[in-house]
């Protein structure tokens, strides 16, 4: 049998003939086809003004700078998300204060956001976690009252939907990743949107050093003009090669979701009948890309979370234990992160599964896949 992955790009010739064409260009760092993915990208989602990055990361700690996070604030995160998340806040020396999530969507709710609130908190990073769009109308109205800026980590979240528009548009900034486990990917790269002029005018400095002249428009004039250093700044680039496959991958993107939410309504309908297994779905305020299709490994099904991968990997099928939890990493164990207990991020750390989910996969492999799940189910009655 041949190996079913948990995850695989979508590539093809014509993201090929994007980079050579770059490459016969001459000009292959930050440049031209970067401003023309900021253009597209920010169209696309409906943002504003929109600012290449690196990856989703660097993106997340500009969001902080720009928004004015920095030493005594406290910013309200997720635990269960990527790690990343968390640690924004500590290249600005804020402090991240975990909150609990929703145990449906595995987003934070305005709920969870008021119990973790502090007199220090400054803002909140919000995570579509898997592409499950976080419910941000009611996150804002407990943020708006008190000042606090609300930040989307959006790292999951392209091609998903938030009240009929993208998700992101409602935050004050967003930071989205095109890591290859991403629906849209460069390999690896970022941006940064907002609504905010200013904001976006400083991210764009911030990004190469803080330089008053670009790169770009240095290398475009034969008198380079002379630059200054306004204040520090960082090596947060994207390139043109990365660009040129972003757009295309962005062109591709309707096509992506919609074969995904396919294969994702099919997942649903195959696990129906397999009690134990409880898979996401979308929430009423919106619609998820699946970027990660998960389910929760109930006390009811037949074998635990563990076993069940085993089951998995013995029919050569690649899953993944779901998010992490990052109040239990060694970075942030002893740490003070607040004291707001999280039952429903540790229950759903230790219990959910990530299923195969691309492009790509076929009806006979996701036959595979649920049937493994079956076999694993019938582990308890076997013992």
């Amino acid at each position: 049998m041949n190996r079913i992955n948990v995850m695989k790009p979508w590539l093809g010739e014509e993201e090929i003939a994007a980079v050579a064409e770059v490459i016969a260009s001459g000009w292959v760092a930050q440049g031209p086809r970067v401003a023309r993915f900021e253009e597209a990208f920010a169209q696309a989602m409906g943002a504003e003004h929109a600012v290449a990055t690196s990856n989703c990361t660097t993106a997340l700690h500009l969001a902080l700078v720009v928004a004015g996070v920095g030493r005594g604030d406290d910013v309200v995160v997720p635990s269960f998300s990527f790690i990343a998340t968390a640690n924004a806040p500590t290249y600005v020396s804020a402090r991240p204060v975990f909150a609990d999530v929703s145990a449906r969507t595995g987003d934070l709710t305005a709920q969870t956001v008021l119990e973790a609130l502090t007199p220090r908190t400054r803002a909140v990073i919000a995570v579509d976690q898997g592409g499950v769009p976080v419910d941000l109308d009611a996150i804002r109205s407990v943020c708006d009252p008190r000042g606090i800026v609300v930040i989307e980590d959006a790292a999951c979240g392209a091609g998903s939907t938030y009240r009929g528009r993208p998700v992101g548009v409602g935050a004050d900034v967003t930071a989205w990743s095109f890591h290859p486990r991403k629906l849209l990917t460069t390999g690896e790269g970022g941006m940064l949107t907002t609504s905010n002029a200013d904001w976006a005018e400083r991210a764009r400095r911030l990004r190469e050093h803080s330089m008053s002249v670009s790169a770009s428009d240095r290398q475009a004039s034969i008198l380079a003009p002379k630059e200054e250093y306004t204040e520090i700044g960082f090596n947060y680039r994207m390139t043109d090669l990365q660009a040129a496959v972003g757009l295309v991958q962005l062109g591709r993107l309707p096509q992506i979701v919609q074969r995904r939410r396919e294969l994702a309504a099919r997942y649903a309908e195959l696990l129906a009948d397999i009690p134990g297994l409880r898979a996401v779905a979308d929430p009423p305020w919106g619609t998820g890309n699946f970027q990660s299709y998960w389910v929760e490994v109930e006390p009811s099904f037949g074998a635990s979370r563990e076993d069940t991968m085993e089951v998995l990997a013995r029919a050569d099928i690649s899953a993944r234990r779901g998010i992490m939890a990052a109040h239990r990493q060694p970075a942030y164990r002893d740490v003070d992160t607040g004291s707001v207990p999280l039952p429903v991020t540790e229950r759903l750390t230790d219990r959910t599964l990530i299923l195969p989910l691309f492009h790509e996969l076929t009806d006979a492999e996701q036959l595979r896949v649920v049937d493994a799940l079956r076999d694993a189910a019938e582990l308890r009655g076997a013992a």
